[in-house]
């Protein structure tokens, strides 16, 4: 046996690639391209070697500022097209480009569109005041003209009444200076004519009011048309206005307020004939400054447009240019060979790709000296890397999300690949509702060439990349909705006749008296008949409930199990003798021997009560049992199995911790010394994982460590197990509000004999099925999937404590790493 599990062939996912530390030692002339060359194969993680150093102290901070200013100029660029709205046009073939000749055409063409930007600014601006100006003509007119030919006469004067009293000095309101005595001279009524936002109208004219202390009289009309803003280049909503007053104190006040609330003020003459004629000069300037603009714009356009075409290969080069240098800052620079000194870790497969890619680069870069490339040993542990492809890859994000594996540890995600997908359908049971889902991730698969190629928002990104999930989950629910013989919540007949008729032809005493089987059991699933009986629900909770056990007990049994194979890869013996072999005892002993009776009383048909059978295995195990015994030397069985369970905890919690002791009091026996401080071996500049083997064997943290452990898995069994009964509480709420859905809504609005009302069932059913039953019902059983696979399976065999292995790769490179 031992033999055949050693010839097995070893699985991809079983365990991570194995791992190698590798070091490079590079000539300064042909670094720049084996980096590059390495990014392009990405199958080797450096290491920083310059981590206590800042990112302004390293070698190659110069060049990485230089890409990130290009990265910066290739951004505005394309900030530049989205605003102009101009289409993405194809990429252009051109001739490959150096580095430095591209920053020369960047900072060309960016001083060409700044300058470009500045004059057609300066250009709408002068545009934006003539129309205003014409505006604020066109408008102010029929406030200051009140006869035909002639202008602002004698009618527009007013008597100014000022009275003295020390330094206070008070002006009267407009309506009362014709009534208060005093002495009076004459004065013309000035004007304030002006364009301002007509959001602030309001403000400004309270402001006014209050500032004149009313001694004014506003005018305002709305303007015809819309103004760009030059600075947001939103159109805005301006309001024509036009202030009369008196007195020069008032006309600056005006004026200042005019400034403050960004109120643009415009001469306007009295005489309607000059008014006419700088209209017209006014109309004359707009029509040039427009053709100006048009023109303008189309020659800034035609330049995007010519960037565009360059701008995706430039961003893509930048981009790649600025990762090579920032690999390059974590390697170490020796001034005096010359040369730079990188460390990293590279899958075992991997090296020969890799010697290749530093030889052509060697070659590329007409080195006169070779890359040195050899292994070396590491004290940290090698990061975890596992070779996915569209299919296993959500499945291996889903194990990830709860931790990284152990470098070699057993991975989950080989049994997630069916189990997870298998305990999602166990909940969502219902072939109906599997075969939308099962249209749905076709539909996602089928267009995987033009999805994969387009931005997604970041629902329809997350459903995308798990839709080979989505197939297995609507698949297995197919699968589990013809065992629970439902289609929207409705049985059919699909495999053959039931095997239960009425007692009466009528049928009518089904949900009363029941029914009488009288041919062989229906051949797969559940029968239909079954639907609408008194019985029903009992039956299919019963049902349900007793399979959720027997798969917990499966699935933490896989889990046990699993531990066992990684404690046998790592050659650990105490955890075989003193981990595995209590639990699997400790397990089985409770609840795999409740598993045993389901499955008899299944098989027999027995109607012995199995709450009562384990109550009482653990309250009085030497009683008889009665009715509820199922087989012969159940008693004594119970009785052992209970005996072993109860020896299987101190079995977990005292052995390990002592044997641990004793195995380091053996290897350290008489060394009561340190380990000298030597160049070779200093502690002070070892790493952490070298120090560890060091420090002294702490036997009460290891106790400590290993009752929790114990206690955890004791108390866990019971609720895990527990658990598991989620699988029945949630397939039992699916198939309810199936039923309400169907019966409540769909029956009820088609046993009216009206069109509309049919019409708004069939809306109201279609709208419950998508939103509840195959949006919320799907995360919710997708949810409690997880936590079972997490949580009760995970926890029995994997630690999750290891780091991925992040390869230098420009296939992973993003737009955010500018």
């Amino acid at each position: 046996m031992k033999q055949f599990i050693e010839n097995l062939p070893s699985m991809d996912l079983m365990r991570s690639e194995k791992m190698t530390f590798v070091q490079l030692i590079i000539p300064a002339e042909s670094a720049q391209r084996a980096i590059s060359y390495l990014g392009e194969l990405g199958l080797l993680q450096f290491r920083d070697l310059n981590a206590e150093k800042s990112p302004f102290q390293r070698t190659f901070v110069n060049q990485v500022k230089r890409c990130a200013e290009m990265s910066r100029k290739l951004r505005f660029f394309k900030d530049q097209i989205n605003k102009a709205s101009l289409m993405s046009s194809l990429s252009v073939l051109q001739p490959d480009i150096y580095l430095e000749d591209l920053e020369t055409q960047l900072a060309e063409h960016e001083h060409e569109l700044i300058e470009m930007n500045s004059n057609s600014e300066k250009l709408q601006q002068s545009y934006n005041e003539l129309l205003e100006f014409k505006i604020v003509l066109q408008k102010a007119c029929g406030f200051l003209v009140s006869s035909p030919g002639h202008a602002v006469s004698e009618e527009r004067e007013l008597e100014e009444n000022v009275y003295s009293n020390g330094d206070y000095v008070e002006t009267p309101f407009l309506f009362e200076q014709e009534t208060r005595p005093g002495p009076s001279n004459q004065s013309g009524l000035r004007f304030i004519s002006g364009i301002i936002c007509k959001s602030k109208v309001l403000r400004f004219e309270r402001m006014l009011f209050r500032a004149t202390r009313g001694n004014m009289l506003f005018n305002q009309a709305p303007a015809d048309e819309q103004i760009m803003d030059p600075i947001s280049t939103e159109m805005v909503e301006k309001t024509v206005f036009v202030v009369f007053f008196s007195g020069e104190q008032a006309r600056t006040k005006i004026l200042k307020i005019c400034e403050a609330f960004g109120a643009n003020c415009y001469p306007v003459p009295e005489d309607i004939s000059k008014q006419r004629q700088i209209t017209r000069e006014v109309s004359s300037r707009l029509d040039d400054l427009e053709a100006t603009l048009d023109a303008g714009i189309r020659h800034r356009n035609k330049a995007l447009a010519s960037l565009g075409g360059h701008l995706a290969k430039w961003m893509d080069m930048v981009r790649r240019e600025k990762a090579v240098y920032d690999t390059l800052n974590m390697l170490n620079f020796d001034v005096t060979k010359k040369c730079l000194v990188g460390e990293g870790w590279c899958p075992m497969f991997a090296k020969v790709q890799i010697q290749e890619a530093l030889q052509r680069a060697t070659f590329d870069s007409n080195s006169q000296v070779g890359i040195i490339f050899h292994s070396m040993d590491a004290l940290e542990s090698p990061p975890t890397y596992f070779r996915t492809n569209y299919f296993t890859s959500p499945y291996q994000e889903i194990v990830d999300a709860y931790g990284v594996a152990r470098y070699q540890e057993a991975n989950p995600a080989v049994y997630t690949t069916i189990i997870f997908p298998f305990l999602f359908a166990v909940m969502f049971g219902d072939w109906g509702h599997g075969i939308c889902l099962l249209l749905g991730a076709l539909v996602l698969i089928a267009r995987e060439s033009k999805l994969s190629t387009r931005r997604l928002g970041s629902f329809m990104e997350m459903l995308f990349g798990g839709r080979y999930v989505l197939l297995l989950m609507s698949l297995f629910s197919i699968y589990c909705g013809l065992i629970y013989n439902e289609f929207f919540s409705v049985p059919f007949h699909i495999f053959g006749a039931s095997a239960y008729k009425c007692r009466d032809s009528s049928c009518r005493d089904a949900h009363t008296v029941g029914l009488v089987k009288y041919r062989e059991p229906y051949p797969f699933g559940v029968d239909p008949s079954w639907r609408g009986s008194r019985s029903e629900l009992p039956f299919l909770n019963s049902l349900k409930m007793k399979m959720s056990i027997l798969l917990g007990v499966v699935h933490m049994n896989l889990g046990i199990i699993l531990s066992y194979f990684n404690a046998r890869f790592f050659g650990n013996s105490l955890d075989i003798r003193y981990q595995f072999v209590p639990q699997i005892i400790f397990l089985n002993s409770l609840f795999g021997y409740l598993s045993l009776l389901i499955v008899l009383k299944w098989c027999t048909g027995s109607q012995a009560d199995l709450y009562h059978v384990m109550i009482y295995m653990f309250l009085s195990p030497f009683d008889n049992l009665g009715e509820n015994q199922l087989f012969w030397g159940q008693r004594p069985l119970q009785v052992l199995l209970l005996l072993l369970a109860v020896i299987a905890v101190p079995w977990m919690l005292l052995p390990k911790p002592f044997i641990l002791k004793k195995l380091h009091n053996e290897r350290f026996q008489g060394r009561t010394y340190g380990v000298l401080n030597t160049a070779e071996v200093d502690l002070e500049v070892e790493p952490d994982s070298a120090r560890h083997h060091h420090e002294e064997f702490n036997f009460s943290e290891v106790f400590v460590h290993q009752m929790i452990h114990s206690i955890e898995f004791v108390l866990g069994s019971v609720s895990n197990t527990a658990s598991y009964l989620r699988l029945w509480a949630l397939s039992l709420a699916h198939s309810e509000l199936s039923t309400v859905f169907y019966e409540k809504v769909l029956l009820l609005a088609w046993g009216y004999d009206n069109l509309v009302i049919r019409l708004v069932g069939l809306a109201v059913f279609a709208f419950a099925t998508a939103f509840i039953l195959l949006m919320m019902e799907t995360l919710s059983a997708f949810l409690h999937a997880l936590r079972l696979h997490w949580v009760e399976f995970q926890n029995k065999f994997y630690h999750g404590d290891g780091y991925k292995f992040r390869p230098f790769s420009f296939a992973s490179l993003t737009e955010d790493e500018n």
